[in-house]
Parts: structure tokens; sequence; C-alpha cells
């Protein structure tokens, strides 16, 4: 049975004023469905329209044209019912009250989800020893970690035991540690244990790969393809990936000229350029791609790699995980 439908999502946002004012299309024709039991990934560069497709299957905000059914049931004709049976967890802290402590935040929204006394207690103690937050129970958030506070948040998501757990970036900008611990608390607790339905969108083509059943591309707005992890890498059969890591920067151009080179991306950060060229034959364009790289540039790795997604997703979109498409949008 699917747990959760998406059909033909739309959403607009109109951005300045008078003559200046523009319609920008967030999320086009969306189009999946999620099994019972199943992790649901979005994978996608940041501002591809992952949050807010979020935000529309929790009713926060309501879409331009389309449907989302929850069991069956759809969720702008039954909102209420529908945020009764969802959790949603989103990226950074805003969803916390800093100047209270664990408990309080947590007592605050069991009794927006209409939680008794005896219910609220039970299970803000089992979440807090679950997530190994017992001995900062009463501190105040504001003196939380960064990953003490994503921690929280999944408490919070978690209070009214929903059937659906909507997982927006919950490893982004967490350290190496704790994000390893929301992952294996994600794939053994949440699905291994309970079984939960869980949609979790993401940048990080590694925790896509390791955390999901099934996946989404979703580039600028669109939802390109949906399959399977290893659906996705046999679909470059017989291709390998020159990756060059230097300093400096070039136009990305001037390799797509070249007729065997299938696909080309570029990343920069910190003065430090990576390039990812596909191709059939590493080895006929090795010679070229250096001495273009090295005319103006100092090369710091040359690596020649078999395909991960994050090569398929550039594969098919043209675009890298780690490029920003647009800005993420707010009503």
């Amino acid at each position: 049975m699917n747990a959760l439908e998406v059909r033909d999502l739309t959403k607009k946002f109109r951005r300045g004023k008078g003559w200046k004012k523009r319609e920008i299309l967030a999320v086009a024709n969306a189009n999946f469905s999620i099994t019972e039991g199943e992790i649901f990934g979005l994978l996608g560069p940041n501002g591809a329209g992952k949050t807010t497709l979020v935000r529309c299957i929790a009713t926060l905000l309501i879409p331009d044209g389309g449907k989302i059914f929850l069991f069956g049931r759809d969720v702008f004709a039954n909102s209420l019912w529908a945020r009764g049976n969802i959790g949603l967890l989103t990226s950074g802290e805003r969803t916390l009250y800093w100047k209270l402590s664990a408990v309080d935040n947590l007592k605050f929204f069991a009794a927006l989800y209409g939680l008794s006394p005896k219910e609220r207690d039970k299970r803000i103690d089992y979440l807090l020893e679950l997530l190994g937050l017992k001995e900062v129970a009463y501190e105040r958030v504001e003196r939380y970690s960064s990953g003490m506070k994503q921690k929280l948040s999944l408490a919070r998501a978690l209070l009214h035991d929903p059937k659906v757990l909507l997982l927006d970036e919950p490893t982004l900008g967490l350290d190496p540690g704790f994000a390893r611990f929301i992952r294996n608390f994600i794939k053994e607790e949440l699905k291994g244990r309970y079984k939960k339905t869980i949609l979790l969108t993401t940048h990080y083509m590694e925790e896509a790969d390791e955390l999901c059943d099934r996946i989404a591309f979703i580039n600028k707005g669109k939802i390109v393809d949906v399959k399977r992890p290893e659906e996705y890498k046999r679909e470059m059969p017989h291709k390998e990936v020159l990756e060059i890591r230097f300093i400096g920067s070039l136009d990305k151009r001037e390799f797509e000229k070249m007729p065997t080179i299938e696909s080309v991306s570029t990343f920069t950060k910190d003065g430090i350029t990576t390039l990812k060229i596909i191709a059939p034959r590493i080895e006929e364009i090795l010679n070229e791609t250096i001495n273009i790289v090295s005319r103006n540039n100092k090369i710091l790795l040359v690596n020649n790699l078999q395909p991960t997604l994050e090569d398929v997703f550039i594969y098919i979109t043209g675009t890298s995980l780690k490029e920003d498409t647009k800005e993420e949008l707010e009503e």
C-alpha cells in the first residue's frame, strides 16, 4: 500500500514588486509514491525544490496545483488528521525554543499534539533515553551543540508517534560523529525497529546510497527519475570518471568541445576546484585534459574513479549535487 502519493504537484513563488515582479517555479508537476515502511530519498542540489516539496506535504505550504495523498486521503482536505500522522524534521534548529530545556520544549509540542499528561511524560522520557539526551534534559537548548539540537528536533518529530516521517536534510551541518549517529538511528531504529515510512531529502550522495530503498533525482523543481540506487549505477556501464583537483578555476566549456566526453562538472570551495569528467575511456582524454587544466592552474590530485551515485546524477542532469541551482524560496 502507498503511504504517501504526490500527483502533479506544482508550487510557484512570486518575488519582487511592480514591474520587477517575477514568478518562479519551485516545484514543477512532481509525481512519486512511497510504500509503507520504505525510505524514499529526494536527492538534489541545494535549491532544487526539496524543502518546498516537503513543506507542501507537511501542509505548511499550499501548492498551486496537484494533489497529495496520505494513506489514500487528501492531506489538504484532512489537514489536522494529516499533521497527526506526519512527523517533520527540518535542517537547522528553527523549530526549538532555545531558552527552554529539552523537557519543556517537548512538553510544549506534546500539548499541541493533544497528548495526555501521562502519555506525554512516558513519550518524553522514552525519547530522551533513546536519543541519549537524558543527562541534559533540563539544560537550556541554547547550550546544546548542533548535534544535540538535531537529536532534540528528531525527538520532537517522533513525539506523537507518526506513521510517516519527513526528514529534510537531517545531517546538514553536523560533524561526522553526530551525522553517523543520525544515519544509524534512521536505518536501525526508525526503519528497522519501528517500520516507519520515511521521506528523506539530502544532497549527500553517500547518505542517499546508504539509507534509501529508492531515490528520486530532483533538479530545478522537476523529478528527473525514480529508481533504486543500484539501478541508477547500472545506467552507466563501461564509463569512467576522471577527477582533477586544482588551485584556481577554468571554463568547463573547453571540455565540452571534446567529442568523447559525455559529462563535465566543476565545484569550487576555498579556492580549490574539483573537475569531474565522465567518458567511456579516460586514457584517451587524460593528456589533453591535464594540459588544459595545468595551463593556468596548479594541479593537486588526479584520480580515475568508478561512477558513484553523484556521477549518475551529473550524467543525467548535467548538474553537480554540490551546485546551487537556485535559492530555496519561502513565502
